[in-house]
């Protein structure tokens, strides 16, 4: 449901926070059609996270050609974020200029060697978890991503609740926990924020990750903007 959405405020929001939550932007029929594209053949490569030490779960990048819904989606909203990334970019003296269109940023990816695709779903069982990271994937990374939830927290699964952190300079670390619904997208930074202080502005590092899951399974559908080496 895109067209709902009020993108002025979701980036003033994004802007402000590093993250926004979007309600009800997939169906519960889209979701569950997601859902059972998992055991599909359609990875590139599937995941297990304990074998390198992400956590505990599982989870599969696409191959191209990405399901409509999913490439739909990372076109659609790519507009949007390139011009707050833009904003922060320019706040923060950084000489990056990202173009309008997702296809241009693609272009840019791949001229550098970063040529596999990034999005993904992901699995957590009971006692999966999520260690806090940052998916960067090469030199050139795109400064937000998104994750759908596919499945509904304490009915189809409880804990598991998104965690991001905020690093601040010379301050203790600020934990932002939510719970979002089923069908919901939370858009948040890939790597820090700009944060305006009193000489200016200065970055904050944000990383994410995943409380355990309790009960249940959960699944989620994570989309990064650039692609992977």
């Amino acid at each position: 449901m895109l067209e709902n959405i009020n993108w002025q405020n979701a980036s003033e929001e994004l802007s402000e926070k590093g993250f926004v939550s979007l309600k009800s932007i997939l169906s519960q029929s889209q979701c569950e059609e997601l859902i059972a594209l998992y055991d599909k053949p359609i990875y590139r490569s599937t995941i297990n996270m304990a074998r390198y030490q992400f956590g505990m779960g599982e989870y599969k990048y696409f191959n191209y050609p990405l399901p409509n819904l999913v490439q739909n989606l990372r076109n659609n909203v790519y507009p949007y974020l390139a011009k707050v990334a833009n904003q922060w970019m320019n706040v923060l003296n950084i000489g990056t200029l990202f173009p309008e269109k997702h296809v241009d940023l693609l272009a840019i990816c791949h001229e550098n060697e970063q040529l596999r695709p990034t999005p993904l779903i992901l699995k957590y069982t009971e006692g999966g978890y999520n260690t806090l990271h940052q998916d960067l994937y090469g030199d050139i990374w795109f400064p937000f991503q998104m994750v759908i939830f596919l499945n509904q927290t304490q009915k189809d699964y409880t804990g598991g609740e998104f965690v991001l952190v905020e690093q601040r300079p010379r301050m203790q670390s600020v934990p932002i926990v939510l719970t979002p619904n089923q069908g919901d997208m939370l858009i948040f930074t890939t790597n820090f924020r700009s944060v305006k202080g009193t000489k200016g502005y200065y970055r904050t590092n944000m990383r994410h990750g995943v409380s355990k899951v309790r009960s249940g399974v959960r699944y989620t559908l994570g989309i990064i903007f650039h692609d992977a080496k």
